[in-house]
């Protein structure tokens, strides 16, 4: 996490075609010339499952670990994304990821870029290389077999992972450290929250935002047209291009930043005010020795 906060905001990121211009299960599959055979397992598989056949596939054509890395090397990534990632950072805004990517793909990209130390958690689905060599990648939420899924009943949200899910536990930890942070003469609100997506998964985390926050929906892909047709209580920055995501992000937490501070400095100013007005003159703290005596007497009314 970054080292100091100062009203910046809590930024979290989708990954596929936000943090990195591609979807990055594609990506590998077509790098590794499998194209063909995953369109094929998703005839028959949901998503999520039909990218765990295909690496199991991969592994049994001889395909390792390090050849799926060596391909997300080269998944493009903007300079712009990394300009904007190290200086809201260094803002102190904290920033995750909430992705339906995978752990493997993301911290792949991330350690080739030496960026995984910015962030401070990922939401994604889990992976990992088991001892045969094979890359296993599992669903967030687990459904299907009896499994009870994420049980959202938004139809944008895939079976694997509802965002909103997580997105409520980020709000609720966030409301929670906010109320632990204030003091009992005043309370304090949580961090505002900044959520960049593209796609109908992230329609069901913007829902979950309130006014103070915001959602950069990327323009011409899904997450934009769910919000023009029915907008979330949050405010909406779209982004056109990666040079517009670092501008209107940086302006963002440059805003929040500046309104925190002023916050600060009208609390301080009104704390003043207060402490003014209850400075007592010296010659009124003790009575003067001779001051009782202009006090009216009680009469005493006999009986």
């Amino acid at each position: 996490m970054a080292a100091s906060n100062g009203g910046a905001p809590l930024v979290v990121f989708d990954f596929d075609k936000t943090i990195v211009d591609c979807d990055s299960d594609n990506w590998v599959v077509d790098a590794l010339g499998a194209t063909s055979r995953f369109d094929e397992l998703l005839r028959h598989l949901p998503w999520n499952h039909a990218i765990d056949a295909m690496m199991g596939e991969l592994h049994s054509e001889g395909k390792t670990a390090e050849d799926i890395r060596g391909s997300l090397r080269t998944a493009p990534l903007s300079p712009h994304v990394v300009a904007a990632i190290k200086t809201a950072y260094a803002l102190g805004c904290e920033l995750r990821i909430l992705s339906d990517a995978n752990a493997f793909f993301i911290d792949a990209i991330l350690a080739h870029h030496g960026l995984a130390a910015y962030f401070s958690g990922t939401d994604t689905n889990p992976a990992h290389v088991d001892a045969a060599g094979r890359l296993r990648i599992r669903p967030y939420h687990e459904f299907g077999a009896g499994a009870h899924g994420h049980g959202c009943a938004l139809p944008t949200c895939p079976p694997n992972m509802c965002k909103g899910k997580v997105m409520e536990r980020i709000l609720r930890q966030e409301e929670e450290a906010a109320a632990g942070a204030a003091s009992t003469a005043k309370t304090r609100r949580r961090r505002t929250v900044v959520y960049l997506g593209d796609g109908r998964g992230d329609y069901c985390p913007s829902l979950k935002l309130r006014e103070g926050d915001y959602v950069m929906p990327r323009a011409g892909h899904p997450l934009c047209d769910l919000i023009a047709a029915s907008p979330p209580a949050s405010a909406v920055r779209g982004w056109a291009g990666f040079e517009d995501l670092a501008r209107v992000l940086l302006g963002i937490v440059d805003a929040e930043i500046a309104r925190a501070a002023a916050a600060a400095e009208e609390d301080a100013g009104a704390g003043a005010g207060a402490s003014v007005g209850a400075v007592v003159p010296a010659d009124c703290r003790t009575l003067p020795a001779r001051q009782e005596a202009l006090m009216p007497q009680a009469v005493r009314v006999p009986n």
